[in-house]
């Protein structure tokens, strides 16, 4: 009956049929621009929002290290939740964050959309979408080949128009489930906020921002077509909410407040270009974010020794401050001077002793001054950073030369498979654990855990 409509009717409608459901299950723009962009790593700034988040999730009753936070180059001030145990948030949001309440109340809707498990939802959401686009695509290709069949082109014409119709209703109810889950997060956001006893007035200027970016275009959308609440439900829901608090004008404390500014110093100094970095820290601003975003400019544009003379003045205006001892330690070893580098690395532990990056960027230092006295101190810092942080691959490479220097192959092939398997190399990783395991005692913690790389076959997608 299907070839009664023909090659190109047959074309038509399978064509109509494939474009309905890619309209209707199509990958939220987070998750499709998180692939191309560019995950940051830095100590401080992880501290800081590490610091940020564990109060709110305890509000939430969600245990901090079931959660990741990545941190990604991009210029947008947002942050979003594309799995259920993982944060997102741009480096634009921290710029351009004003107070750290600000951006706070963004992380605390965040955690909204977690606590709600929203992410799983959503998927059956989207699952149960596809089945209704196509139990309706199906009807309408049922009336279009039977109209065509009659030779009834008006009957056709309405077999098309049942398809697109059911894709279309399919879409507004995942939209619609969408803006719900929007406006819960924001309800759960001020809970979490009173509970903590902290002002909800930083999520309302956040929302208000968003609100007035999206104002012009708000005015003629229909509003069964977003995906968001409209921008002024959704400030009116919050500065109600807000306002009610006894919170609400409670202010940061300034000790956060100057991390906060330093941070955004740090991505300026790092990301922006030479013009953003002056306009936001002109020559006549002496404060330290200016200071240390003009530090990290200098030694990014090739003058380390200039970047290095402002960080001068900034330890001896923070000499117990671990960062800027850090960033001493990074610009003499990106130079090729890795033994001057280790005494900064050495005092930036010494002053956050619980931050595995810096062990390892430590360990990584003592590494590179090849001096074989140091070995052993490299392998303890590479070692119990990598168990705090395993997601550092510097620190396996790092890890493996160590234990090569030292005579340790088999330990070497292991930290080699480690940080394949950290990377997501797996077949490499295999390989290397293999030839680990020939060199390691059997049952060993070592050969334990070579063997549980050996075992480990990862899903295959779908």
């Amino acid at each position: 009956m299907l070839g009664a409509i023909g090659r190109n009717g047959r074309k038509a409608v399978a064509g109509l049929l494939a474009a309905t459901l890619a309209a209707t299950l199509a990958i939220p723009a987070e998750a499709q621009s998180t692939r191309s962009r560019k995950f940051v790593r830095d100590a401080e700034t992880e501290a800081l929002l590490q610091d940020y988040v564990r109060p709110i999730f305890k509000a939430a009753g969600i245990r901090a290290n079931s959660v990741e936070l990545f941190l990604v180059q991009d210029p947008a001030f947002n942050a979003y939740v594309p799995s259920g145990r993982t944060i997102v948030v741009n480096t634009g949001a921290i710029i351009d964050s004003k107070t750290p309440n600000e951006l706070i109340g963004m992380l605390a809707h965040e955690t909204g959309h977690l606590a709600g498990d929203h992410t799983a939802r959503l998927n059956e959401q989207l699952a149960n979408a596809q089945t209704m686009a196509t139990l309706g695509a199906l009807a309408g290709i049922g009336a279009a080949v039977a109209g065509a069949a009659a030779g009834s082109g008006e009957a056709a014409r309405a077999g098309s128009g049942i398809i697109a119709g059911s894709g279309e209703i399919a879409r507004r109810s995942v939209l619609s489930y969408q803006r719900s889950e929007e406006m819960a997060a924001d309800q759960s956001a001020l809970i979490y906020l009173k509970k903590t006893q902290q002002s909800a007035k930083g999520m309302l200027d956040t929302f208000k921002r968003f609100a007035d970016n999206t104002l012009f275009a708000a005015r003629t959308a229909n509003p069964y077509l977003l995906s968001h609440p409209l921008p002024r439900e959704r400030v009116d829901m919050i500065q109600r909410e807000a306002t009610a608090s006894p919170y609400y004008n409670k202010k940061d404390p300034p000790a956060l407040v100057a991390r906060h500014n330093m941070v955004r110093a740090k991505l300026v100094g790092f990301s922006g270009s030479m013009d953003e970095i002056m306009r936001r820290y002109p020559p006549s601003d002496t404060s330290l974010p200016a200071q240390y975003a003009r530090a990290i400019a200098a030694y990014r544009n090739g003058n380390s020794q200039a970047g290095l003379k402002i960080l001068d003045g900034l330890l001896k205006a923070q000499p117990k401050n671990p960062y800027f001892w850090e960033l001493q330690g990074q610009i003499n070893l990106e130079n090729g001077r890795a033994g001057q580098a280790v005494p900064g690395f050495r005092k930036a532990v010494s002053l956050a002793p619980k931050s595995g990056m810096l062990k390892v960027l430590l360990g990584q230092a003592l590494v590179e001054t090849g001096d074989p006295k140091t070995t052993d101190e490299a392998i303890k810092n590479l070692t119990v950073g990598l168990q705090v942080d395993p997601n550092m691959g510097i620190g396996y490479r790092s890890l493996a030369r160590a234990y090569a220097a030292r005579g340790d192959i088999a330990l070497a092939d292991l930290a080699t498979a480690q940080g394949e398997f950290a990377g997501g190399n797996y077949a490499a990783a295999r390989q290397h654990a293999a030839r680990a395991q020939k060199g390691l005692k059997p049952g060993s913690p070592a050969w334990i855990r070579a063997d549980d790389i050996v075992s480990y076959h990862p899903d295959k997608p779908g």
